[in-house]
């Protein structure tokens, strides 16, 4: 539609005549002039064309003046409809002028005064809760600290409880450091308290030999050095490596020892009654928080069979010690031990957190016996392949053996040879892990063993860790023949060399199931209460793939064996016995004078 301004009307033409108007014709009386009011035909002919003509404008004038108050009516829609959705998005897009004509056509701008005014209301607002906040933090002043106290009867139930707790919890993630500065020792792994157990990653600038992981079964400590390990340890693996674990001995005055010690000793059957007598020396110290909840911190000495805290001078005994060297516990509502600070003679202090949700199944390396299991009777089927098996041997003929016998805390055997069941012989070359440049060949036969001492490279070879086997034929040499038995080496070697020809001797029990060299084998022990033997047989073919014997010392040695085709073994050499003289005789022999 056009919407451009249209001419204002001629109101000389669009004025109606009048009567008696010389202009317009008309003539008084009305009507159209017609004969009567005696004009001419001519003029009443151009006044009616006239009259035409200006109610034409008329009419026109009329139509346009219609269509610019329709486009002015838009027009003024079209802007207030602006206004509106400007205002409710928030933005003002008019300026001084707009805003005059808006007020002009809308009304007064009522909406955008309400929002100034709303924001001016909430900077104020801020401001004000700014100022406030600032002036709060500038005075707050903390709560002061509760006061140390005595255990409350709670409290010390809690707190006589707590090695109960961690036995029937069987398990915990420990993270230790104990020392300070070079000395400093830093432990990492897990404490079995049902078992009397420990398996710790060692590090720290203080690790020294025992660098790597570690493993205590009671009395038995077992390490795996690792003298490149990193300075800071990590969890170690729940499978622990197989090989290179060697029986070990603290220094004597190690400030590791006491550390284990402490470990162990967090665990007993029955609560220490101590802690809830009326003169306990106990007191609540202060509050603290961990994942698991609230925590009450303890101080108090050591419980009775833990090591004894070291003493500073001038306190009144080794329950005491120096203010800042107290034992404290950090103890949850559950009597559950969640971090313990203390000190110990020869290690200083020594902080312990504990992990109550890392609770995994640990394994005890082949040294300390493996993986536990539950004795039994043998069934039916076991005791038959136990029977049988020297007969199995003998038809097998031999094996190959290698051995891992930690019979000392100085003594850690290794060695590699054969062993004959037909021939009733066993040949190997022996290792000290403390001597790596020596071989102990040792050669058993029915009538005895024997032992000759060289340099490792004349008796096979190889590394101490996995030295070879010994050279055929046996070198000469001075061989020291001795009795069978008498020490756990000779022991276990008689073991296997005997196993071909006769059975097992005391009663057997099954212990476990377990995997060698990828098969599956029933560990069955036997043999008298003295030198109990372990038998790995074979589930499927029924022969022998390892022998075990417990040491004097608690740990285990084994003799790993597999089915081999073994070379002629000579028999041991005989000591050189002169025949005794015959004494002459003074008798006269017959047919002399």
């Amino acid at each position: 539609m056009d919407t451009s301004p249209t001419p204002a009307p001629d109101t000389a033409h669009a004025a109606p005549s009048r009567p008696g108007d010389p202009s317009t014709g008309n003539a008084p009386g009305g009507g159209d002039g017609g004969s009567a009011s005696g004009a001419s035909p001519t003029g009443r002919a151009t006044g009616g064309a006239r009259r035409a003509t200006a109610r034409r404008e008329t009419t026109t004038g009329r139509t346009a003046a219609t269509r610019r108050k329709a486009t002015d009516a838009r027009q003024s829609s079209t802007g207030r409809a602006a206004a509106a959705r400007t205002l409710a998005d928030g933005h003002e897009t008019t300026g001084p002028d707009d805003l005059s004509d808006t007020t002009d056509t809308a009304g007064p701008a009522t909406p955008g005064r309400r929002r100034r005014t709303a924001l001016l209301l909430l900077g104020l607002t801020a401001v004000t809760s700014a100022t406030a906040l600032v002036l709060g933090l500038l005075s707050w002043a903390p709560d002061p600290p509760e006061p140390a106290r005595p255990l409350t009867v709670q409290e010390g139930e809690r707190l006589a409880a707590v090695r109960v707790t961690n036995l029937r919890d069987l398990r915990a993630g420990v993270r230790v450091t104990a020392g300070t500065d070079a000395a400093r020792v830093e432990l990492v792994g897990w404490v079995d308290w049902s078992r009397s157990l420990l398996y710790l990653d060692v590090g720290g600038p203080g690790a020294g030999a025992e660098r790597g992981l570690l493993q205590r079964s009671g009395p038995v400590l077992v390490i795996r050095p690792d003298p490149a390990a990193v300075p800071t340890p990590a969890a170690p693996p729940l499978m622990p490596p197989a090989d290179r674990w060697r029986l070990h001995r603290l220094t004597p005055g190690a400030h590791l020892a006491p550390v284990l010690d402490l470990l162990l000793d967090l665990a007993a059957d029955r609560p220490d009654p101590t802690w809830t007598a009326p003169s306990s020396e106990a007191r609540w110290i202060a509050r603290d928080t961990a994942p698991a909840g609230p925590l009450d911190v303890i101080q108090a000495p050591l419980a009775t069979g833990a090591p004894a805290a070291s003493t500073a001078p001038g306190t009144p005994g080794a329950a005491t010690p120096a203010p800042d060297g107290q034992t404290r516990y950090w103890l949850d509502q559950d009597a559950r031990l969640h971090k313990l600070v203390t000190r110990l003679p020869g290690t200083g202090p020594v902080t312990v957190v504990f992990n109550r949700e890392d609770r995994p199944t640990l394994r005890p390396v082949d040294a300390l016996g493996g993986r536990p299991g539950l004795p039994r009777a043998l069934t039916d089927a076991e005791q038959r392949r136990l029977d049988r098996l020297p007969a199995r041997l003998r038809a097998q003929g031999g094996a190959t053996l290698t051995l891992s016998a930690p019979i000392g805390t100085d003594t850690n055997l290794r060695g590699a040879g054969w062993v004959s069941w037909t021939a009733r012989t066993a040949y190997l070359a022996v290792a000290d892990l403390g001597v790596p440049d020596r071989r102990t060949l040792l050669r058993r036969d029915a009538a005895g063993l024997a032992r000759a001492d060289l340099p490792a490279v004349a008796a096979g070879g190889g590394t101490a860790e996995a030295p070879g086997r010994p050279p055929l034929p046996p070198p000469a040499g001075a061989w020291r023949v001795t009795r069978p038995g008498g020490d756990d080496l000779s022991t276990l070697v008689d073991a296997a060399v005997t196993a071909g020809s006769v059975g097992h001797r005391g009663a057997a029990v099954r212990i476990r199931d377990d995997v060698a060299a990828g098969r599956t084998v029933d560990v069955i022990e036997a043999g008298p209460a003295g030198a109990r033997l372990r038998y790995w047989i074979d589930r499927g073919d029924g022969s022998l793939r390892r022998l075990e014997l417990r040491t004097d010392v608690g740990a285990w040695a084994h003799l790993d064996l597999q089915p081999a085709v073994v070379p002629r073994l000579a028999v041991n050499p005989r000591p050189a016995t002169p025949r005794p003289a015959t004494p002459r005789s003074s008798a006269p022999r017959p047919g002399t004078r």
